[in-house]
Order: C-alpha cells, then sequence, then structure tokens
C-alpha cells in the first residue's frame, strides 16, 4: 500500500491529536472527581480545580475538533455492513454530544450553584448564568447521570476499536493512532 492511500486511510493529525486530547482530559476529570477527597479539605479544592480545568478544556477542544471536522473531512467509512455503520454513527453523535453537553452541565451546575467556574492559577472566573436554588439540583442530577451513563458509551466505543483489530484484523483502530 503506498504512503498517500495510507494517509487518505487515516485520520489527520490535527484530528487524532483532539481525538487522544480529548480522551485524556476526560479520564482525567473522571479520575479527578473521583479522588477528590472531603469536603472542605486541601484535596478537594485541588482536585476540584483540575476537574473543572478539564472539562472547560474538554470543551474548547470539542470546538475546535468540530471546526476541524468541518474543514477536514475524515478518511472514508471502511465498515460496508449497514447496522455497524449506524451503530458507529449513532455511538460518535452520542460522544459529540457528551463532549459539548457534559462541560456546559458543569459550568451552569457551578453557576446556578451560587458559585463561578474558577479556573484555579489563572484567577479567571465566569459566569453564564445566576444562583438558582430549583434548577441547581436538576442539574447536578443530569450531570452526574451523564457522566455515569458515559462510562458505558466510552467503554463501548474502546471496546469497538479493540474489536476491529483483534476480531474484524482491520484497520479501524489504527487510523485514530
Amino acid at each position: 500500500m503506498s504512503s498517500s492511500s495510507s494517509s487518505v486511510e487515516r485520520y489527520s493529525r490535527p484530528a487524532i491529536f483532539f481525538h487522544w486530547a480529548i480522551a485524556l482530559l476526560v479520564a482525567l476529570a473522571y479520575l479527578s472527581i473521583e479522588i477528590r477527597g472531603p469536603k472542605d479539605s486541601d484535596s478537594r479544592e485541588f482536585w476540584s480545580s483540575i476537574h473543572f480545568w478539564a472539562g472547560v478544556l474538554v470543551l474548547a477542544l470539542a470546538v475546535c475538533r468540530v471546526l476541524w471536522r468541518l474543514w477536514q473531512s475524515p478518511p472514508p467509512e471502511r465498515e460496508s455492513n449497514a447496522l455497524l455503520v449506524f451503530l458507529a454513527r449513532l455511538a460518535h453523535l452520542a460522544l459529540y454530544v457528551f463532549i459539548f453537553v457534559q462541560p456546559l452541565l458543569g459550568i451552569l451546575l457551578s453557576n446556578t450553584a451560587g458559585y463561578p467556574v474558577n479556573l484555579a492559577w489563572l484567577n479567571l472566573n465566569f459566569t453564564l448564568v445566576g444562583a438558582d436554588a430549583i434548577a441547581s439540583p436538576a442539574l447536578q442530577a443530569a450531570h452526574v447521570w451523564l457522566g455515569n451513563a458515559f462510562y458505558w458509551i466510552i467503554g463501548l466505543h474502546a471496546l469497538a476499536a479493540i474489536g476491529h483489530h483483534v476480531i474484524f484484523k482491520d484497520r479501524t483502530l489504527r487510523r485514530m493512532l
């Protein structure tokens, strides 16, 4: 296979960067919220700051990723099975919704709880909406529910990539490496 046909089958370097950077930041956001420590502790403040940073960076990179995708189309789909193509598109749509909605829910949750989103070490605070005692619990529930649901979606996405590599022995995984 020539290098030009190989490069057409792979995602572009920026697309690969956005994919893996967002994946690492999502993992960091999950990790930081799980190990943040007890309320009013230095550990909780530190890890909550990491969680906020990870979420804001996921949102920023998601915008860049979509802009890049509009400018540079992805390589052609390799799958010929209509059901697998549908499931892949559905999973990717769900992942895109997640990387936009989850950080926005987090920002709105902080704001409606009466706190600006504080990006520590930059002294940058921002507020999209004011405090709202009614909306805050609903946003909390949505943020937690979506975070828990996406453990499954992310796991299925990774499992599908590994399945393509190990079972189908195709280049689907390698296209994003």
